[in-house]
């Protein structure tokens, strides 16, 4: 007797397994535990064998019976139903796999633990957001380079050029690994070298003209704001770092007596430890603000909390309120500062590019030269600091504050 919707519901468990038929070989399996499996019942080249169809309720009973004719037309055609489950499942594994989404993951998964938390999620971030929504699910082999370049074009439409080159080569890589893992043949990414008009370089903008860089002092000098943000405006200049290095800056990396600064690899840029000689001043400002946070870790504290070092924004902010715009000068700027002076004043560029944490192009000869030059660079940051001094006070003092146009 055929089943009904009903009386599949209804089925209830016993001390043993039960077999529901519905004729044609479908039957409903009730396992001692409740559980309601739709089994066929069907012979081939002479043997008996079992296809799984389902589990009830995520398939109905008319469900069954459809999939049921399925694997009866099969039979007709000569083939073993099981047989051609297993090569589907076989077939659906290996899409998924090899889907531009699932290599593009393992490739990020292989390489995240090596970058810095916020490098590893805006990559994973502009995939989500800019590729996979219409690449993804496409098996990676056959992605040509038009189809590439015409997602690559939506996001250089909306205005975000240096994003575009940036996902481009981030596809580049994914296709790569794709090649070297067996499930590619090329890189479509490779052919669209030159598609995308070249990105400008963005410069910080930095005040490199003495006489300026004198007011611009003085200006940090009188500044009327916090004493941890003052301390860090006055640091700034002496030390070549970008604004995040200085203002995450921890009292274990310093060692004072020795004048030296010491920051880990996992915290530059470059990925190699960065050492810092500390001028005379720099070591002035330093024990001059230890006595009010030395006893936690950041020496430039945030505001509400001294587990956290000062906002990323603090730096620039105090800039601003003295009156200095964003065409004028950054956090950054202090770093193009030394650079430009010291370069025009004839020091060794090398020693120069070796103080300001540029990245070696040989990351391994990177992670063993970052002692490089170390006694010439001590030598160049006094004479700095130094030079400083010289601007601050040996200029006509000009108005603080005033009003910039």
């Amino acid at each position: 007797m055929a089943l009904t919707a009903t009386g599949v519901k209804a089925a209830k468990a016993s001390d043993k397994p039960q077999k529901l038929t519905d004729g044609g070989g479908l039957f409903l399996l009730v396992q001692i535990n409740g559980a309601k499996y739709w089994r066929l019942a069907y012979r081939f080249t002479g043997k008996q064998k079992t296809l799984a169809i389902g589990v009830y309720p995520e398939i109905s009973l008319s469900e069954a019976r459809e999939r049921r004719e399925v694997a009866r037309k099969i039979l007709a055609n000569g083939a073993d139903p099981s047989d051609v489950k297993r090569v589907q499942k076989a077939t659906k594994i290996a899409l998924t796999e090899n889907s531009f989404e699932s290599v593009a993951r393992e490739w990020f998964s292989k390489h995240a633990p090596n970058w810095k938390e916020n490098h590893s999620s805006k990559i994973i971030r502009r995939l989500e957001v800019d590729i996979f929504p219409w690449l993804g699910s496409q098996l990676t082999d056959t992605i040509a380079a038009p189809e590439l370049l015409k997602i690559i074009r939506r996001i250089e439409n909306r205005g975000a050029l240096e994003t575009a080159h940036r996902v481009l080569a981030n596809c580049g890589q994914i296709f790569k690994y794709a090649i070297a893992t067996g499930r590619a043949q090329r890189d479509p990414a490779a052919d669209l070298r030159g598609a995308l008009p070249p990105t400008k370089v963005k410069h910080h903008a930095s005040i490199t003209d003495p006489k300026s860089i004198g007011e611009l002092l003085r200006d940090i000098e009188n500044y009327k704001g916090t004493f941890v943000t003052k301390c860090a405006l006055r640091l700034a200049p002496l030390v070549f770092l970008r604004p995040g290095e200085l203002r995450k800056a921890e009292w274990t990396e310093m060692d004072l007596d020795k004048a030296e600064w010491r920051i880990p690899a996992n915290k530059m840029k470059g990925g190699t430890v960065h050492i810092v000689p500390l001028s005379i001043q720099a070591v002035a400002i330093l024990r001059e603000i230890q006595p009010l946070t030395g006893r936690g870790r950041y020496i430039f504290a945030g505001a509400r909390t001294s587990s956290r070092p000062m906002s990323e924004n603090t730096v620039l902010g105090a800039l601003r309120r003295m009156g200095y715009t964003k065409e004028e000068m950054t956090g950054h700027g202090f770093k193009s500062m030394a650079s430009t002076l010291l370069n025009e004043q004839g020091f060794n560029p090398d020693a120069i590019e070796r103080q300001l944490a540029h990245v070696e192009r040989n990351s391994v000869r990177a992670a063993y030269n970052y002692a490089e030059y170390l006694s010439q660079r001590r030598a160049m940051i006094q004479a700095w600091a130094n030079y400083l001094d010289g601007l601050t006070t040996g200029l006509d003092v000009i108005s603080i504050y005033k009003n910039k146009e």
